[in-house]
């Protein structure tokens, strides 16, 4: 069920609504506190929401449950405010304290505007609550992974992992995480994994301080095509926010995010003679 079809209830209570869905089935446990947080409500008011969604909407698919001290979807957990896909999640955890995932988080649809929507990837909820939870506290995680330099299921085994970020490229979600079995730290796509996952808060293993490409910033600086047209490369600067009179915008970024900016920022890099240069608008600069 879509947020618009519920709109005998207030905004507010089903933007709360749809909060308590998407906690609870990607983390797994949902307390007063994240509604707390989230909407800078009182205890008393995140308890009577939560409460409410018990008794009107849950159906007993969202328990309490003493030991993690919170709520737990079962297995039968049917969201009503949200459709229950990992995007939602996702990208709430990358726009948590932006107005504009307070605005995309109502779902909206508003005249003379359309957005391209391409089709969501499936993620197993039971891995990602795993990987978020591992990644928050430095455990490890055994998982299987398809590999695309596999040549069938059964060859890629299950893997050992130290998540330490989930990381949106701007086209897709990945979790960057040390890998026993390749002895580095490397992308794994998150739509890639097969469940169930399990934690293992039992091994030591590297995290983020130790991912020398997380830490380690580099600059670079993109141009437009020197090989167009002087009147083309001002429209393609200030397309792409470069300074006007340089006709150059440098970035810093983490050595192991360089390649994703490039890619969104539809860098041809590495430039490529062979094809025309009208499709390769923005280019690295080389350094002297």
């Amino acid at each position: 069920m879509h947020i618009l079809d519920n709109l005998d209830i207030k905004l507010d209570l089903q933007l709360r609504f749809r909060l308590i869905e998407i906690i609870a089935l990607w983390e797994g446990r949902l307390t007063t506190n994240h509604l707390c947080q989230a909407f800078g409500i009182g205890r008393q008011q995140a308890s009577k929401d939560i409460n409410y969604y018990l008794n009107h909407f849950a159906h007993g698919q969202l328990v309490y449950d003493r030991q993690l001290k919170g709520y737990k979807p079962t297995a039968q957990f049917c969201p009503h405010f949200c459709s229950g896909q990992a995007h939602e999640y996702l990208q709430l955890l990358d726009r948590h304290d932006d107005l504009g995932g307070v605005l995309s988080f109502l779902s909206l649809q508003l005249g003379g505007t359309e957005v391209l929507d391409v089709p969501s990837r499936y993620v197993d909820p039971q891995v990602v609550r795993t990987l978020v939870q591992a990644a928050r506290h430095g455990h490890a995680v055994e998982v299987h992974y398809d590999s695309l330099s596999s040549e069938s299921l059964e060859d890629d085994p299950c893997r050992l992992l130290h998540p330490h970020t989930l990381v949106f490229n701007g086209f897709r979600w990945h979790v960057r995480a040390w890998c026993e079995k390749n002895q580095q730290f490397r992308d794994f796509v998150i739509s890639r994994f097969r469940g169930p996952a399990s934690i293992d808060s039992s091994r030591d293993g590297k995290g983020k301080s130790d991912d020398t490409d997380w830490q380690t910033e580099v600059e670079c600086t993109l141009i437009p095509n020197p090989k167009l047209t002087e009147r083309q490369q001002q429209v393609i600067a200030k397309d792409n926010g470069m300074d006007l009179d340089s006709l150059s915008l440098t970035i810093k970024v983490p050595k192991a995010l360089l390649i994703y900016y490039l890619k969104r920022m539809d860098v041809a890099h590495p430039y490529n003679p062979n094809m025309d240069d009208f499709y390769q608008q923005v280019v690295v600069k080389e350094k002297q």
